[in-house]
């Protein structure tokens, strides 16, 4: 059985457990707590030397790590995985403009008002993070105005993971109100059959 190393609050984890939702596959979970160093332990660092989550663990005891690389492992071979050559480069595209242009900004700004103190230094941050945040958010608008999801008709490994961060961007500080386009597609992905919020913990 595949299990997943995770905490319940990263959007990173929450990609993969919606991926599996969405796919029906059974799984093993663990939820590290990531701020008190369980993701920086000898036996965690032995499954992935990088000391994050999301970690898979694979049937034959392989260990993969890095969030979008699980994604596209997963759908290998099913529906979320764009047809034709075009279709799938453009879904990488998609994910790692999230890598590079949207969760450092995103989900950095979300972490600093949700996990460090008023008084952190960390907080100086906020005002850059959260400008490039939305502008991320500002490509994704003008991308998505004519199109239901980010490649072709239909839901894909892209969608996913954009949706991890985009859809709790209010706790980063983001307001939203200004993207419609956005909006409606975060409406479409949510209402998709085998659809889980961030917070359903598997198997609870």
């Amino acid at each position: 059985m595949l299990h997943l190393y995770d905490n319940l609050d990263s959007g990173n984890g929450y990609k993969i457990r919606l991926l599996l939702a969405h796919l029906g596959l059974p799984y093993a979970w663990s939820d590290l707590d990531i701020f008190h160093g369980a993701s920086r332990t000898p036996e965690f660092l032995a499954k992935n030397p990088n000391g994050r989550i999301p970690t898979l663990e694979l049937e034959d005891g392989t260990f993969l790590a890095e969030s979008n690389a699980i994604l596209w492992y997963l759908a290998e071979g099913t529906p979320f995985l764009p047809d034709g050559r075009l279709g799938r480069a453009q879904a990488l595209q998609w994910m790692f403009f999230e890598q590079y242009s949207h969760e450092p900004y995103v989900a950095t700004s979300r972490f600093i008002l949700r996990h460090l103190p008023a008084n952190s230094p960390r907080r100086a941050e906020l005002p850059d993070r959260q400008e490039r945040g939305l502008q991320a958010i500002a490509v994704m608008e003008k991308h998505l105005a004519w199109r239901p999801y980010f490649v072709g008709e239909r839901l894909s490994v892209a969608d996913l993971a954009l949706y991890a961060y985009t859809h709790v961007a209010d706790q980063a500080g983001l307001d939203l109100t200004p993207f419609p386009a956005v909006r409606g597609w975060m409406t479409r992905v949510a209402s998709q059959p085998g659809h889980v919020p961030i917070t359903a913990v598997p198997g609870g």
